[in-house]
Formats: C-alpha cells, structure tokens, sequence
C-alpha cells in the first residue's frame, strides 16, 4: 500500500519530503507503533542519524524492561555473560 500526500500539503509544511517522512516516522516511533529498525530503514538513517533526531526532540531510545533480558538472554547464550 503506498499513501500520496498531495504537493499543497507538503508545501504547506514547508518540509522537504525528507523531513517529512522523517517526521511521520519518529511520530510512529514515539507511539510504539514501528520499531527503530524500521524507522531508520524507512528514513535511510544510521542508528546515530537517528539517536541524533530522538535526542534534537527531547525523545528516548524506547527500551523497556523485556527488551533489557532478552539482550540479557542473547549475551548469555554467546557465554558473554
């Protein structure tokens, strides 16, 4: 599925159509509704490019309590923990 935004919408934010789809995929982002994988991938942006745009709008990396054991479980089965 592909969603068109009209020439006059996207001049009305006066963003290029970088900056838009930026801005449309840190608000996904920001309500859990992509990954940061995603995002990036969708961008073009590296993991820093986008900590970068996180931090430039007071946001942070989402990382929750599942997300820390299961790096826990994946550093354990590598016998790095």
């Amino acid at each position: 599925m592909s969603v068109v935004i009209p020439d006059d919408i996207l001049r009305a934010t006066k963003m290029t159509e970088d900056e838009f789809k930026l801005e449309i995929a840190i608000m996904l982002y920001k309500q859990e509704k992509i990954s940061s994988g995603k995002a990036r991938a969708w961008t073009g942006l590296t993991v820093i490019e986008f900590q970068h745009e996180l931090a430039k709008r007071g946001l942070c990396i989402n990382y929750d309590v599942e997300d820390f054991q299961a790096d826990m479980r994946t550093l354990q089965s590598l016998g790095l923990l």
